[in-house]
C-alpha cells in the first residue's frame, strides 16, 4: 500500500481531514471552546479601530474559525456576563460556529451589564471537565471583572484541566492585570492582542498554529489517541480501539512498518529510552494480536520527545505517544 493511500486511511481512522493530514498537520488539542466576554465594557469603543470591542472580537473569532484546519476537533462556545452556552459541545462545524459568533450583538447597553468572568467560568466547569483532552479555552475579554468570583480563583478552585489562551481587548491596566494572572496559571497559554489579530493576518495565523496544530516529522504518522499515562506502557481502551482499525490498514503495508515510541522529558535519558521501547513493543504486541505478522513490524524506542511543549501537562501527554513509519 502506497504512503499516500496510508495517509488517507489514517486520516479517516483518526477523524482528520485527509488533505490536512497529507499536508503534514496534526492537531495539538482535541477540543476547544470560545469563551466570550459579553459584558457591557465589551460594547465600548476600541480606540484604534473606532469600533465596539465586541465587533472587533467577532471579526477575529470568525477569522480564527476559518483558519483552523480540518483535523477532527470537538468544539463549543459560551458567553460570559451573562453566562450562557451558545454552541453545544460536538464536532467542529465552522459554519455553525461562525453563525453563532455573528449572532452576538455589539450594541447592548454598556451600563448594567457587569463583568462576572469568574462566576461564568465556574458555571461551565462541569462541561469543561467532559471535553476531550487536551482542551484549549479561547478567552476573549478586556479583563474587567467587577462582580462575583475572581477568574483565577474560579479556574484553580474548579481544577479546570484545560489550557486558557487569551485574546486581549484590555484598555486598562486593571483589565490587563487580570488577564496576565490568568495566563500565569498555565505554561501553555498563548496570549495575543485582539486588535493585532484583527489587523495582521500573519499574527492571526501564528496564534492559530500555536494553539491548534503542529507539523508532522518527516513521514511519521502520529497515532493520535495512542498515548500513555506517565511512566506507563499500558494501552488504554481508547488506544486499543484505534489500534484495531490501524491493524486493518497496516495489513496492506507490504514492506512492513516501524513503530517509534516516545516519552515526555521528565526523568533520566536512559530510563526514558527503555520506557519508550516498552511503549513501542506494547503497540507491536497488540497489532500482532490483531493479526499482523510480527516479522513485518519493527519496534524502536526513541526516548524523550520535544515535539510538544513539555512545560505543561497537555504537552507532556502528547509527547507520550507512538508513531508509525511506513517502510
Amino acid at each position: 500500500m502506497k504512503l499516500k493511500s496510508l495517509v488517507a486511511a489514517f486520516a479517516l481512522v483518526l477523524g482528520m481531514s485527509t488533505s490536512a493530514y497529507a499536508e503534514g498537520l496534526v492537531r495539538t488539542v482535541d477540543s476547544f471552546d470560545y469563551l466570550v466576554d459579553y459584558s457591557g465594557s465589551m460594547m465600548m469603543t476600541e480606540q484604534e479601530t473606532k469600533m465596539p470591542k465586541m465587533e472587533v472580537a467577532k471579526a477575529v473569532l470568525n477569522k480564527i474559525t476559518n483558519a483552523i484546519p480540518d483535523l477532527g476537533y470537538k468544539a463549543s462556545m459560551h458567553t460570559l456576563a451573562p453566562a450562557k452556552e451558545v454552541v453545544s459541545y460536538g464536532d467542529f462545524a465552522p459554519a455553525a460556529l461562525e453563525s453563532a459568533v455573528n449572532g452576538l450583538k455589539s450594541d447592548h447597553k454598556i451600563f448594567g451589564r457587569k463583568s462576572a468572568l469568574g462566576s461564568g467560568i465556574s458555571a461551565f466547569a462541569p462541561q469543561y471537565d467532559q471535553m476531550a483532552r487536551p482542551t484549549a479555552i479561547i478567552l476573549v475579554s478586556d479583563g474587567l471583572n467587577n462582580a462575583g468570583v475572581e477568574p483565577v480563583k474560579a479556574i484553580v478552585d474548579n481544577n479546570i484541566g484545560a489550557c486558557f489562551h487569551i485574546i486581549s481587548f484590555a484598555d486598562s491596566a486593571e483589565g490587563q492585570a487580570v488577564l496576565d494572572e490568568i495566563a500565569k496559571i498555565n505554561d501553555c497559554t498563548v496570549m495575543a492582542n485582539g486588535v493585532d489579530l484583527y489587523k495582521d493576518d500573519a499574527a492571526l495565523k501564528d496564534f492559530v498554529q500555536k494553539v491548534f496544530y503542529a507539523g508532522l516529522d518527516n513521514d511519521a504518522l502520529v497515532l493520535r489517541g495512542v498515548n500513555f499515562a506517565f511512566d506507563s506502557a499500558t494501552l488504554t481502551n481508547e488506544a486499543k480501539e484505534i489500534l484495531g482499525d490501524v491493524a486493518v490498514i497496516l495489513k496492506d503495508a507490504s514492506n512492513g512498518v516501524a513503530l517509534q515510541g516516545w516519552t515526555d522529558s521528565v526523568g533520566a535519558d536512559a530510563y526514558n529510552k527503555a520506557l519508550s521501547q516498552r511503549r513501542a513493543e506494547s503497540v507491536k504486541a497488540y497489532l500482532v494480536q490483531e493479526g499482523l505478522d510480527a516479522k513485518m513490524i519493527e519496534a524502536k524506542g526513541m526516548g524523550k520527545s520535544f515535539k510538544y511543549d513539555n512545560s505543561n501537562a497537555d504537552g507532556r501527554y502528547l509527547n507520550r505517544r507512538v508513531e508509525v513509519v511506513v517502510k
